[in-house]
């Protein structure tokens, strides 16, 4: 088993832990002024929750959710108690407000994105980016020319496990990725399958977080085909056990130059029982397998062919930082990004070929 220590020093340890105590030993600069708008996002709570805590980095000045009701249901809520709910028009004008965290219902998301960066705010968008593929384009095109900044609210992206995973690939201690295979499920009330039945179901809800860190190892695929099945047609249109397959003949991948043939599938479901304990991703090259499962809180199996690195030939157990919150790291970043010290790592180029997989897997018909 390798040790957290060993894991720092290949630089695989949770940004925040390091970022942290250099920033401590270091002046710390002013805290970013970030607002939010929307409460409705199943994320949407833990992310203001998130960023009220990271109080080093954030100042929060206030909250936007044009929803009386919500804003009755919400004002007393843990993440939110104490702040100033306020219109968007006002929270957009606000004395040096730098950056929102859009959290709106999905068919609102990418048009309350376009509004904030058109009001020169940088963003973090969460997921997924809604239904259009032109109009998510549209926002990036418009951030890139106004030099802003769009953090995807994609969950896995600063998992230590996940990190791992993204580095071994980049290393070569893989070899040739030939598979990726991932899982994510879950089981789900009747009143959530209804409020998810409006949209194209498990794969666009759950999955996308997935076919993120597919692109990331992979790219973007060359072709996606994507199945659908309704298990409770009597009860709802919900499609609720959904795969996706993802082919890569020839292609240029974020990770590595060239792949040769590979293949990925990604399910996910809404009808597993206990399904959060068997979510898996997994990468396997001619040298070496990656195996994460679970993904939270994860623990992570590596194999490479011959001793690389600290790691011994063969399966082995590698021991991860704990993660501070599932979103802590993430919104570290996106602070370090604004203050100029570091460049994103997920590019608009990543972004939009991830949100092209999703919609394709989903059988959602490209505009």
């Amino acid at each position: 088993m390798q040790n957290v220590g060993q894991i720092a020093g290949m630089g695989l340890a949770a940004p925040s832990l390091l970022t942290i105590s250099k920033d401590r030993a270091s002046r710390t600069p002013e805290p970013i002024k970030v607002g939010q708008i929307g409460t409705a996002h199943a994320h949407a709570s833990g992310k203001m929750a998130t960023l009220r805590k990271l109080s080093a980095y954030y100042e929060v000045v206030g909250i936007a959710e044009p929803d009386p009701e919500r804003q009755r249901k919400f004002k007393n809520h843990s993440a939110y108690r104490g702040l100033k709910w306020i219109s968007e028009e006002q929270l957009l004008n606000a004395s040096g407000l730098q950056a929102v965290a859009v959290e709106t219902d999905i068919p609102e998301l990418v048009p309350t994105a376009m509004r904030c960066v058109s009001a020169g705010m940088h963003i973090h968008l969460d997921k997924p980016a809604g239904l259009s593929l032109v109009e998510f384009k549209k926002l990036l095109d418009q951030a890139t020319r106004r030099k802003l900044t769009v953090q995807m609210g994609y969950m896995f992206r600063h998992n230590p496990a996940f990190r791992f995973c993204f580095q071994a690939a980049q290393r070569g201690w893989l070899g040739d990725v030939f598979e990726v295979h991932g899982v994510i499920s879950k089981t789900i009330g009747a009143e959530q399958r209804k409020r998810l039945a409006v949209y194209p179901g498990s794969m666009f809800e759950l999955g996308c977080h997935l076919i993120d860190a597919m692109v990331k190892v992979l790219g973007r695929p060359d072709k996606v085909t994507g199945f659908s099945r309704h298990t409770r047609p009597e009860q709802d249109d919900l499609a609720d056990n959904q795969l996706a397959v993802f082919e890569y003949a020839k292609c240029t991948a974020t990770i590595r130059s060239a792949y040769a043939k590979c293949t990925a599938t990604i399910r996910s479901a809404l009808v597993e029982v206990d399904g959060q304990k068997r979510r898996q991703f997994v990468v396997c090259g001619d040298r070496g397998t990656v195996d994460i499962r679970p993904l939270e809180s994860p623990q992570l199996l590596f194999a490479p062919d011959r001793p690389v690195a600290e790691y011994k030939r063969g399966y082995q157990k590698v021991e991860l930082p704990r993660m501070p919150g599932r979103y802590d790291d993430q919104l570290i970043e996106l602070a370090r990004i604004i203050r100029g010290q570091k460049e994103s790592e997920y590019p608009p180029e990543h972004d939009l070929a991830a949100q092209e997989a999703l919609l394709k897997a989903s059988g959602v018909p490209l505009d």
